[in-house]
């Protein structure tokens, strides 16, 4: 106990001070080059599809499988963190994404590309990503909120500059040489990934339930002895595993947590239409008599106003008057992002998309500033790599699937106005279902307690914030999370 204590004395102090400050600038650079990265891919589909003579929906299969597994690969990334910590998650990610972008410049069909820059890139992406989002949370407490914040600029900062960037870039040298740069480029990821040194280890002590001879045995197994008792050997195997998956993938969080179960779903639907508007924006100007380079100027003014109104918003939802109710300002601000895609819909001239891209950039700081905060607070937050993982993988599914079969059906119809059509159905729907089911699980949970019906663990069981209490503020964070080897 004394250990623990002294280690735990030891991880408080780099917490809302000191070097804390440093890793946020990490975090916001971390975002930046991943996170922004795959809004540039439209200003490159036109020439993608004039190179392979490839379809819209073959076309969009490229980014789609990127933001996928960007999002999906949490499950895996959590291994990583858990096991060697977030600094190698993170140089391990950016090495991998440079090497998916340099591998990209040599492909000679697009389905070279879905292996190259979707997997490739999108795993080292996901590594680098969800690491340093997980880290904020044990290098922050007070100021978590507004770090949260902070951090998700940089995904603002990505949105303004890569467009222009790649723009510029694809005029000066074509996208081989392009792409061939930016594998140098998202190399910087590894040097963020050194910033984020480790809080402290401590010592692993035997895990529960486990036997003094267990290790023994694994020794043996590993020399290739057989042991005795192979049947009840591959049950606990069996037993191991699912609870591994259960303890990397958070299902019993789900199955228990019915703030978390809500907010995964909704989110889920949500990432079936929210992704559209990147993917297809850029085309829909070019396709309606818009110049290339003013094309692309759309996606840098989103990231440019994103800039100014994240952090604000991290701040107005931080404010006492909206603890217990952030979900509400999420749903809100997703409501106000379907909405605003019927701007597409009246017209095409580039004055009323900019109008377009003004307004969806101010509903976007809303869902970009809120997304994790939210989950920090529907779920505790030393399973929240775990929840993370889970989180992420289910979006995953719907990210993957929503620009495919969307370019197919402009593939159909060729009308580029069903991108925006279809991208409101999923998020305003996923905004009522989110804000209309808190708001009955809110009702369900105050007639509990009225009534006197005892939770077992009213954390776990219903969304609620509470200020918190300065000594708690003061406790270190579960050191379970970022034990470290390095």
């Amino acid at each position: 106990m004394s250990r623990g204590g002294a280690a735990g004395r030891g991880t408080a102090k780099p917490q809302d001070q000191g070097w804390a400050w440093m890793v946020l600038l990490a975090a916001v650079v971390l975002q930046a080059l991943t996170l922004g990265f795959p809004c540039c891919i439209g200003v490159f589909f036109t020439d993608l599809q004039h190179e392979f003579q490839a379809s819209n929906s073959e076309t969009s299969w490229f980014p789609s499988i990127m933001v996928a597994v960007l999002h999906g690969g949490g499950p895996l990334c959590s291994l990583l963190v858990k096991r060697f910590g977030c600094r190698f998650a993170v140089m391990l990610g950016g090495l991998l994404s440079g090497l998916g972008m340099v591998s990209s410049s040599f492909c000679k069909s697009i389905s070279q590309l879905y292996l190259t820059a979707g997997l490739i890139t999108g795993l080292g992406s996901c590594f680098s990503f969800q690491a340093g989002v997980t880290v904020l949370g044990y290098y922050f407490v007070r100021w978590q909120t507004l770090a949260n914040a902070v951090a998700s600029t940089g995904v603002s900062l990505g949105f303004t500059l890569w467009p222009l960037l790649s723009q510029y870039l694809l005029d000066e040298m074509g996208w081989r040489n392009t792409f061939l740069i930016f594998g140098g480029i998202l190399l910087n990821c590894c040097v963020c990934g050194a910033i984020m040194r480790p809080l402290g280890s401590l010592p692993q002590p035997p895990k529960p339930g486990e036997e003094p001879g267990s290790r023994a045995e694994d020794a043996q197994l590993s020399n290739g002895a057989s042991p005795p008792h192979t049947a009840l050997q591959q049950d606990s195997r069996r037993t191991k595993c699912f609870q591994v998956l259960q303890k990397y993938l958070a299902f019993d969080i789900f199955c228990q947590n019915k703030g978390y179960q809500i907010y995964t779903i909704g989110v889920t639907w949500m990432m079936m239409g929210f992704a559209l508007p990147h993917v297809y924006l850029v085309p829909y100007a070019i396709h309606n008599g818009v110049e290339e380079r003013r094309a692309a100027l759309l996606i840098s003014v989103i990231g440019f106003i994103n800039i100014f109104i994240r952090p604000c918003t991290g701040l107005l939802s931080g404010h006492r008057v909206f603890t217990g109710r952030r979900i509400y300002l999420f749903s809100l601000a997703v409501l106000l992002c379907g909405l605003s895609n019927f701007i597409c819909v009246i017209s095409a001239e580039f004055s009323v998309l900019i109008f377009y891209c003004v307004i969806l950039s101010i509903a976007m700081s809303g869902v970009g500033a809120l997304t994790f905060q939210v989950l920090m607070d529907v779920v505790e937050m030393d399973r929240f790599s775990s929840a993370l993982g889970l989180f992420t993988i289910l979006e995953s599914i719907t990210l993957l699937l929503g620009p495919p079969l969307t370019g197919l059906l402009v593939d159909i119809t060729s009308d580029f106005r069903y991108v925006f059509y279809t991208s409101s159905f999923f998020l305003i729907s996923a905004a009522l279902f989110m804000g209309v089911s808190f708001c009955a699980l809110e009702k369900k949970n105050k007639l509990r307690e009225a009534s006197k019906v005892p939770l077992n663990n009213p954390s776990r069981y219903q969304y609620s914030e509470t200020p918190s209490d300065p000594q708690a503020e003061s406790q270190p964070p579960p050191a379970v999370v970022y034990i470290t080897s390095i």
